[in-house]
């Protein structure tokens, strides 16, 4: 990624990452034939999804919780349009952070692996009254200290 929209820290462990492959859709087009703005929401989760499973911190994993990880913001930069049926690849990357947050961030590629996209999505925790979680719940703070010591899979 060009810039980084979570600059690490001294001593943070490297960014945990994964991609996948997807192909443009046609109902995903506006009416100027370009991928609608909207639908940059699912393509940032379906990269979510599978650094989620290649680690061990899925949605499911925070519901066994008790816990919600909605999204606090969303951010988006453009380089260029997306097209039917053009096939793109989507990385995603975790940064570290000590706090009950989740940041991600993605780039989306051309096949010719030139840029299209870039973004960033900030995750706060809930617990099932909906109140904020201010300090990182014990399975997280586990998966953390995994993370620092390199024994994730």
């Amino acid at each position: 990624m060009k810039r980084s929209y979570f600059p690490s820290r001294p001593g943070d462990p490297a960014p945990l990452a994964a991609s996948i492959e997807r192909r443009v859709r046609f109902e995903e087009l506006d009416p100027l034939g370009i991928v609608w703005h909207g639908r940059y929401a699912s393509y940032f989760e379906d990269a979510r999804e599978a650094l989620g499973r290649a680690y061990g911190l899925t949605y499911l994993d925070f519901h066994r919780h008790g816990l919600t990880a909605p999204i606090k913001r969303f951010e988006v930069d453009y380089a260029r349009p997306l097209t039917y049926p053009q096939t793109v690849r989507i990385d995603c990357r975790l940064h570290y952070a000590e706090a009950a947050r989740l940041n991600y961030e993605f780039r989306i590629s051309t096949a010719a692996g030139e840029p299209a996209t870039t973004g960033a999505t900030v995750h706060l925790l809930l617990d099932a009254a909906r109140e904020l979680v201010v300090v990182q719940p014990p399975f997280l703070a586990d998966f953390c200290r995994r993370w620092r010591e390199g024994r994730l899979p």
